[in-house]
């Protein structure tokens, strides 16, 4: 008969590394204090290995029927959106985002909606149902068909699941959930793995979509091993700043869309509400006299969104210049700078350089190089850039403008809001037409650009 032996190692939290002893620093992740002391139970016996199956068999890739994705719309557009179009049966989500950001007030409308139509279970593993029904009230949130449940085994959980046979299931947090299977505490890697795993199986088993809620570290990464997000079909992220009223639902991955794709939501009294155009809401408190500031058409996946980009440029104090950046890559805003400085003989290398993208947006695209120049160049010379006036464009180590993609979309939005002048590369002026009331101004180098804007 086989006997159960215990065995002690240690995991990382951040990567899920293993080791049979304690490390001060991971040796994959290379981070400190990481590894955590977990004891297993194994078979002792023997020595033949169990395994499970499923009792699949191969089958021939043309006699699998598609059929239609069935795709169930929630209800809150901005949702939809960034799921591809809705959820997927079976579908295995996991959000994350910073404490107090709106994860669990999301959610809670989410279901709502869809309990409008469906059953769900709603499981809260970090407060009671009362506190949940308070919120609920508040948020305008009554459904009859939508269930509390606060719990945090994962057995109780599945039997509640087998009685109520919900439609959709959202676990309030993952990091509180354990299985008596385990002797580790909650939140530990082994837990969140092993309660992530058998969640995941149920989900597809049943067809039945499910939310998983994850919090996140220092860093701004989903706390648990990194195995975590590989197991999951959608990580979504709930960005935001506290002295900010706008959040940002971001999709990291995605099986069954895109996922260049945002939401945009303002924290409000009544919860979250939906922002049906957000380029208005970024250059509501735009001041158009300021050097410095010029506006860009982003992309953020299929929808345009035109975001002010703020750049100061001032003497450097203690002799070592600075460079902060806020919403753009650090790196590249540095290149951007010697460009400046070798191509167009501007003086900024001893100067502090501060860029900003208002609004707590994230602009990631090669085609802010022209923007973010262009305020630089205003900035440090102290001239402004026309309040009517749109740039996008790439630029390259020699100065040249190069094309980019959906010009457009982003002249069409840049016409849609009252803009006059869009300065966007050559290569894309010349296959696209111009909207009514928009001038295009086709761009080939860096020093062209700043003549007309300048002049």
């Amino acid at each position: 008969m086989a006997q159960r032996k215990s065995r002690t190692i240690y995991t990382c939290s951040q990567c899920g590394y293993q080791s049979p002893k304690w490390l001060g620093r991971c040796p994959d992740c290379q981070q400190w204090n990481t590894l955590q002391e977990e004891v297993r139970q194994e078979e002792k016996g023997s020595g033949t290995k169990t395994t499970t199956s499923t009792g699949a068999a191969p089958v021939k890739i043309g006699a699998i029927a598609a059929g239609d994705e069935r795709r169930h719309q929630i209800g809150i557009a901005e949702l939809d959106r960034v799921l591809g179009g809705g959820i997927v049966p079976g579908a295995f989500t996991l959000i994350g985002g910073d404490p107090g950001i709106g994860k669990s007030t999301l959610l809670l409308q989410a279901v709502g909606h869809m309990a409008q139509r469906q059953r769900v279970l709603y499981v809260t593993a970090e407060e009671s149902t009362l506190q949940i029904k308070l919120r609920a009230e508040r948020l305008g949130v009554d459904a009859e068909e939508l269930y509390l449940l606060a719990e945090n085994s994962l057995e109780q959980i599945f039997a509640h699941t087998d009685e109520l046979k919900p439609h959709l299931l959202v676990i309030d947090s993952i990091q509180t959930i354990f299985t008596a299977a385990l002797e580790s505490a909650p939140g530990s890697v082994s837990q969140v793995r092993e309660c992530s795993g058998q969640l995941m199986q149920w989900a597809k088993g049943g067809g039945v979509p499910t939310f998983i809620v994850g919090h996140v570290t220092k860093d701004g990464s989903i706390a648990g091993p990194r195995v975590l997000e590989h197991m999951v079909d959608t990580v979504l992220y709930f960005e935001g700043d506290a002295s900010h009223p706008y959040r940002i639902l971001r999709a990291v991955k995605n099986r069954f869309g895109s996922t260049n794709e945002i939401g945009v939501f303002e924290m409000a009294d009544t919860g979250l509400r939906e922002v049906a155009n957000p380029s208005e809401i970024f250059l509501a408190e735009r001041s158009e006299d300021a050097a410095g500031s010029v506006v860009i058409p982003a992309m953020e996946g299929s929808r345009p969104i035109l975001v002010e980009l703020q750049a100061l440029v001032a003497s450097a104090p203690y002799g070592t210049a600075r460079r902060t950046s806020i919403g753009t890559d650090h790196n590249r805003v540095s290149l951007l700078v010697a460009i400046l400085e070798k191509k167009v003989g501007l003086s900024l290398l001893s100067h502090d350089i501060f860029v900003n993208v208002a609004g707590g947006a994230r602009i990631d695209e090669p085609a802010a190089d022209l923007a973010i120049m262009a305020a630089l160049a205003s900035s440090h010379m102290n001239k402004c850039i026309s309040a009517r006036t749109v740039v996008f464009g790439e630029a390259g180590l020699a100065g040249e403008i190069r094309a980019v993609s959906r010009p457009e979309l982003r002249v069409q939005e840049a016409a849609r809001l009252g803009f006059e002048r869009c300065l966007l590369p050559a290569g894309n002026c010349k296959n696209i037409d111009a909207p009514t009331g928009l001038k295009l101004v086709g761009i080939r180098s860096v020093q062209e650009a700043l003549e007309h804007l300048f002049d």
